[in-house]
């Protein structure tokens, strides 16, 4: 069992024909991911890597009843694909696409809530999800972990992947890169709530980094709603105030923001934080021998 990706989801790629399309629908299908087509306008009626491609999102939900979408299409063309397979009411759609202006990632997400949000958005600027052993969406290596009971939301494409690898020994239900940008579609408290619910998954191990203080919120949402036992890791201990680090929302102002203050929020309800992702693997470890 997983959230949001199963071995029973239907994959189509928007983008699917362009070089990082092809290259990464090519490693989903190679993960067992159920990819079922692509999507591009001026190509539809082709068969790419053994797949159909079709006109519009619409087109490619009728025809093979595809519950997931996962976008590889220019920054300046985002807002459009995403648009469309918010009106497909696709229920997952995965952004991988980087350097997306916030103003049309702002604007798409108000549209899906517009339109009553059927449609969950995952990134952009991420990595993906990917539910071990059972499907893959989007960018996330699919050998370097296994399947298991532990569920992952970071903010972070590469420290996804280490944890998945310093904790392959005990696996994941599903793994869950949300992007790093200041406006995304689905938060950590989203997927805090989906694990809290999943009765596959016990425990859970949150990325965040800092900037925002989306950290802070989830601190006060686990306080309230999560009983399953949680473990962090915050990057970012070493960030010079005032300078943006790696992605667009990493940016500290004063005190607010920093690794330390997300530290103390989250310890303060219960939430063990590791200073190093693999001091953050041995507290998983310690928390999955104790349970």
């Amino acid at each position: 069992m997983a959230i949001w990706l199963t071995e029973n989801s239907k994959i189509i790629v928007q983008g699917m024909t362009g070089s990082e399309g092809t290259k990464h629908t090519r490693r989903m299908l190679a993960a067992g991911a159920r990819v079922v087509g692509g999507v591009n306008a001026r190509k539809a009626g082709i068969v790419h890597e053994g797949l159909p491609v079709f006109g519009t999102v619409k087109e490619a939900v009728e025809q093979t009843g595809a519950d997931v979408s996962v976008v590889f299409v220019p920054p300046a063309a985002t807002k459009a694909a995403v648009k469309e397979a918010i009106d497909a009411e696709i229920p997952l759609c995965v952004v991988i696409t980087e350097g997306v202006p916030v103003h049309d990632t702002t604007e798409f997400w108000a549209y899906a809530v517009a339109k009553g949000g059927k449609t969950r958005i995952i990134g952009p600027n991420c990595p993906g999800i990917a539910s071990p052993g059972a499907s893959n969406a989007g960018i996330i290596p699919a050998d370097i972990t296994t399947p298991g009971r532990v569920g992952l939301v970071s903010k972070s494409g590469t420290l996804t992947y280490q944890l998945m690898y310093e904790l392959r020994d005990i696996g994941f239900s599903t793994c869950v890169g949300i992007g790093g940008d200041p406006v995304i579609g689905t938060t950590h408290i989203d997927a805090l709530q989906a694990f809290q619910d999943d009765p596959n998954t016990d425990a859970i191990v949150m990325i965040g980094e800092i900037g925002g203080d989306a950290e802070e919120r989830a601190a006060a949402y686990i306080e309230e709603h999560v009983t399953k036992p949680v473990v962090a890791y915050v990057a970012g201990f070493t960030a010079p105030e005032g300078k943006t680090m790696g992605h667009a929302g990493a940016i500290v102002s004063g005190s607010s923001g920093t690794a330390q203050a997300k530290k103390e929020a989250l310890e303060k309800v219960g939430v063990r934080v590791g200073r190093t992702p693999s001091e953050t693997a041995r507290l998983m470890r310690e928390v999955m021998r104790s349970s």
